[in-house]
């Protein structure tokens, strides 16, 4: 054997390159497999017919995820009359037809139309590593403080859309991983205390007025409401997130309007 052939023809280079291939197409079916778990089977948007093509490269075996800090499991796919998730929606199509827009029927704001829409999130808190609820209010949490240098909200008026007081910033709910302020806590000229998000927040001046241009003042107070004083589900995180979002379209009929 002086030709360097293992078996006839083939030495270890040309083997190796079968195996490459081989491993290569295994890899292919993997992935593309795997990525059925979520969004599948598609749905047609008009006549909510299931996608039927099948086989194995379009359909992945059920998984069981274990959460951490005992949240139990999950599993992936659900079989599709588990999976599908609902999708009557208070909107109508514009025209019928693939990809039309909706209108809305009520109030988008509440029934999570368009920006306003939100996902449906577990419901408990997002968790540090520790397993304690990550985002807490600051006058519960001591460990945490606001920057001498920098604004105190806390006291001051909040403004809507509009210029008119919302009301006033009575506590700030800061991230305890990460030390940043995520949401201020607002005392509604309306009566009910509400989250707002911070990053849709400018403060002005130390001394100043916190001004939230998502909304009128207003719709302040119909905000999402917490389930449980002191704690933030990651699902009431998505609903506060949506209602401040969507006021970027809704909050007035002028903004639905085109920019000519």
């Amino acid at each position: 054997m002086t030709d360097g052939n293992l078996v006839g023809t083939i030495d270890v280079a040309e083997l190796m390159f079968y195996a490459f291939v081989l491993f290569f197409i295994a890899l292919v079916f993997y992935l593309r497999r795997e990525d059925r778990r979520e969004g599948y089977p598609l749905e047609d948007e008009l006549s909510g017919r299931v996608e039927t093509v099948g086989g194995p490269l379009h359909t992945a075996s059920t998984k069981t995820f274990h959460l951490p800090h005992g949240k139990g499991t999950v599993d992936a796919p659900l079989p599709r009359t588990e999976g599908r998730e609902p999708v009557d929606i208070a909107a109508k199509r514009i025209f019928r037809a693939g990809g039309a827009p909706y209108a809305p029927t009520g109030n988008p704001l509440a029934d999570g139309i368009g920006p306003a829409a939100w996902a449906e999130r577990s419901r408990w808190p997002d968790l540090d590593a520790e397993g304690r609820p990550r985002i807490v209010p600051m006058g519960t949490e001591s460990g945490i403080t606001v920057a001498k240098e920098d604004a105190d909200p806390r006291g001051m008026i909040v403004k809507g859309a509009d210029g008119e007081v919302a009301g006033a910033v009575s506590d700030l709910w800061v991230d305890r991983a990460e030390h940043v302020i995520r949401y201020l806590e607002i005392a509604t000229t309306a009566g009910p205390k509400v989250l707002a998000p911070m990053p849709m927040s400018i403060v002005k001046g130390k001394k100043g007025e916190v001004h939230i241009d998502a909304l009128n003042a207003d719709q302040f107070a119909a905000a999402p409401q917490l389930g449980t004083p002191g704690e933030i589900t990651r699902y009431e995180e998505e609903r506060v997130a949506a209602y401040f979002g969507g006021g970027y379209l809704y909050a007035t009929p002028e903004r639905q309007e085109p920019i000519v």
